[in-house]
């Protein structure tokens, strides 16, 4: 039985979740998480067994001193929550109940059935679990956020897409599924990932994934000083890929087969939309360093920054994107979606930097 004591009522509460892992590359979803959590000094009210989910030659436990005393911390998943005030800055609030951890080792089941009795227990109205993928996206261009829901209902009111991916899967997909069950409204949200530039961290594509929850919730997220390190990530990979002009040939073809795609969007209405979203950010209530989402290299309105930063890892090179033969499971592709969407790579895929299968991505991973 979940007791929760010393957490206050909430209103309108919704459970934002990410998970380190297969669904987080360049860490951009655990990434976005923490930034809520840092931005709002979230409260920790809660902590999962690490025992029953982790196996710990996979996540090993840390050492730490504190005050010359040795200490351990366990590789967990930990619940806290935070009161924000709505986009149009007129004080009406609401809690987000953040839930931020590690890809659990076993038992995924009863894990997923333990954050839906606190989901139950504090009175969620709707879960967005976010992740990341590794893609054929350029990094010049706007960061693809995709929304996806097994619910047909919230796809409808909330414009997202229903889920239709079947093929491997990792904490997300039975998360959401688990909701689904259960009754509990659950929505993920996604963003590609240059799978050439895929070391962490990504600020750009958390930025990304903010924007995209600011839109599925109506709030304001104060954004600090992502925006300018999101800016900086950009920078420095433009100057690496130019220093390479094979990288720098690869990624002027992604960019002529986005730019193609994308053309049939650049409709009224969907100028339309953006412009709605420009004015929105513009408000000066909602704070500074509001940005568009991904926008950065595509008429942005992202401060500049002179602070140093540090350069993100160079691009891999031509022999390092071929896919290898022996490479296993391959993803299947999934045709419900829409056409030019990536998919997930796999853990092999994040760490040698290789290109990912072709296939659209919701909330089925």
């Amino acid at each position: 039985m979940i007791e929760l004591e010393g957490v206050p009522e909430l209103i309108d509460p919704v459970m934002v979740a990410a998970f380190e892992g297969w669904n987080d590359a360049g860490d951009a979803a655990s990434a976005a998480v923490a930034h809520l959590d840092r931005e709002w000094k979230g409260e920790v009210f809660a902590a999962l067994d690490a025992e029953d989910y982790y196996d710990f030659q996979v996540n090993r436990p840390t050492v730490f001193l504190d005050g010359g005393v040795r200490k351990i911390t366990w590789p967990t998943t930990r619940l806290s929550v935070v009161r924000v005030g709505d986009a149009n800055g007129k004080g009406r609030a609401r809690d987000l109940v953040l839930v931020r951890g590690i890809e659990p080792s076993m038992r995924w089941r009863s894990f997923c059935n333990e954050i839906l009795g606190f989901a139950h227990e504090l009175g969620v109205e709707m879960l967005v679990v976010l992740g990341s993928l590794l893609g054929d996206t350029p990094h010049t261009r706007p960061v693809p956020v995709s929304g996806v829901t097994s619910d047909a209902d919230l796809a409808s009111r909330l414009d997202l897409e229903e889920s239709r991916y079947e093929g491997p899967t990792g904490i997300v997909g039975i998360l959401q599924e688990a909701c689904t069950h259960a009754g509990v409204p659950a929505v993920s949200l996604w963003a590609a990932v240059p799978h050439y530039v895929s070391q962490p961290p990504n600020p750009k594509a958390s930025l990304a994934l903010l924007n995209r929850l600011e839109d599925l919730l109506d709030i304001s997220i104060p954004l600090g000083e992502l925006s300018e390190d999101a800016r900086a990530w950009q920078l420095g990979v433009d100057q690496l890929a130019a220093e390479d002009s094979e990288v720098a040939e690869y990624v002027q073809s992604l960019e002529e087969a986005r730019d193609t795609a994308d053309l049939p969007e650049a409709s009224g209405e969907a100028i339309a939309r953006e412009f709605e979203r420009y004015l929105r950010r513009r408000d000066p209530q909602t704070g500074p360093g509001v940005a568009s989402e991904g926008g950065l290299g595509d008429g942005s309105f992202l401060r500049d920054t002179t602070s140093g930063h540090t350069r993100p890892p160079r691009p891999v090179s031509k022999e390092q994107r071929e896919p290898k033969e022996q490479r296993e499971p391959k993803e299947p592709r999934d045709t419900g979606g829409d056409k030019g969407t990536p998919g997930p790579a796999t853990d092999a895929d994040a760490a040698d930097g290789g290109k990912p299968e072709d296939g659209p991505e919701d909330g089925g991973r």
